[in-house]
């Protein structure tokens, strides 16, 4: 290891370490703005910012497009050894509760978006604490409530569920509920939630805007009825969301900061290969993570569903290569592919650039390369497992991209299988809740 830590600075840094905080390689840099974007610089505002980057945003984005297998093998090397360094070992396990399916947003992409006329749900109170006894019994440490932006699962229910879980058993919760009002959130971390997770998808400004429609009231479509809500009508977006500062270019990034001085762990992320995604951008994506100073980060292939917009246009104008370029891009930048390599590239990457994160190796992973997908994020830098306990019944309806929902297992066999892979690549199960361990530079 060694070794290939020493290969690996001589590959980042022609120039060698000239400022002690270079932990792991790479040439100095003077230009403390350098990746800047709008979304970064209004960060500053609010978050306290890290120690210095080893990594400059052109180091970065040469990594990103390093093609070369044997170059690679130090890049992952090295990520590797410092996950062991920071994080250890263990793999924490992070039982994921998919509350509900139905969705206000119409995101390009997604499965569950607002407009398609499909079966959908939400789980009683009782059926969610069905679940978190199960991960309660197999010794995880953590509940990730994850749903559709579903207004119909309120504030009220929330809370009744978050008190619930912290007052009859010891874990943390996590929240993924999508932007929710400031007052919700609030009320929701004083009765105990933990962690909120809100993927900002990408720093772009012209790209997010691309796959996510101008916000209005979708009336969401259902097909039939499941569970003991009906489906709900037309819904508005809360008017309690603080507005943007100047220059902020991402609504979910400004939630995230505010979310912080709530007093939540915050988690944040990325799809990797989104139709439109440039090296440049994705490059500015993983510097953003570090301006943030995120607790959790998760990085995941683009898998579009194929009944949606984007997913219809797969091979088409939109996400077609032409050349090593991207329609559309007049500078000659390349498309990112959403494949394993380039995301385990973005998971090595993020690891070096945020040491002591909780990093997943995400189920969008192991859905594009089904044999070693999730070993292969635990390899390169990951150290979070989030396996899913939602009923299977429900589970095949919370189908946001293709392959998701085909795992037929129930959630105490695939812990068999789980423990199984840990052992096989030499790692062990987290114990207790796994927050973030900060490095003290």
């Amino acid at each position: 290891m060694q070794a290939a830590g020493a290969v690996f600075r001589l590959l980042q840094g022609k120039r060698g370490l000239s400022r002690a905080v270079r932990s792991y390689g790479g040439e100095a840099t003077s230009d403390a703005g350098a990746g800047d974007t709008s979304a970064t610089r209004s960060s500053r505002r609010s978050v306290d910012v890290s120690p210095p980057c080893p990594f400059s945003r052109d180091e970065v984005l040469a990594w990103l497009k390093e093609d070369d297998d044997w170059k690679l093998s130090f890049l992952w090397e090295e990520a590797d050894r410092v996950r062991r360094e920071h994080v250890g070992d263990e793999v924490h396990l992070r039982g994921l509760i998919e509350l509900s399916s139905y969705c206000r947003r119409d995101c390009l992409y997604c499965g569950i978006r607002a407009s398609r006329k499909i079966e959908r749900y939400r789980m009683t109170e009782e059926e969610v604490m069905e679940c978190v006894r199960t991960a309660q019994k197999l010794e995880y440490g953590t509940v990730v409530l994850q749903s559709g932006e579903d207004l119909g699962l309120t504030s009220d229910f929330i809370t009744r569920v978050v008190r619930r879980i912290k007052t009859e058993t010891p874990l943390a919760v996590t929240l993924s509920l999508g932007e929710r009002s400031l007052d919700e959130m609030k009320e929701w971390r004083m009765a105990g939630a933990d962690r909120y997770l809100l993927k900002h998808e990408t720093s772009d400004p012209e790209l997010f805007r691309r796959i996510h429609p101008e916000d209005r009231a979708f009336p969401v479509q259902s097909r039939g009825k499941t569970g003991t809500v009906p489906s709900q009508g037309p819904v508005r977006l809360p008017g309690t969301v603080p507005a943007l500062p100047e220059g902020s270019s991402n609504p979910r990034v400004e939630l995230l900061m505010r979310l912080r001085e709530l007093g939540y762990e915050i988690g944040s992320g990325v799809m990797v290969g989104i139709p439109g995604q440039s090296y440049e951008s994705l490059a500015d994506d993983i510097m953003l993570f570090r301006e943030l100073d995120l607790e959790m980060i998760g990085c995941g292939p683009f898998v579009p569903h194929p009944e949606t917009p984007l997913g219809r246009q797969a091979g088409e104008s939109m996400g077609t290569v032409h050349n090593g370029t991207v329609p559309g891009f007049a500078d000659g930048r390349s498309q990112v592919p959403a494949t394993d390599t380039m995301t385990t590239k973005v998971v090595a990457l993020t690891r070096l650039v945020c040491p002591d994160a909780n990093i997943p190796s995400t189920t969008a992973l192991a859905t594009v390369n089904r044999e070693h997908g999730r070993e292969l994020g635990l390899e390169r830098g990951a150290n979070v497992w989030m396996p899913n306990l939602t009923p299977l019944k429900y589970r095949i309806l919370y189908e946001i991209y293709p392959g998701k929902a085909k795992v037929i297992d129930t959630a105490e066999e695939f812990h068999q299988n789980l423990l199984a892979t840990l052992a096989h690549i030499g790692r062990v199960p987290g114990k207790g809740p796994g927050g973030r361990k900060r490095v003290i530079q």
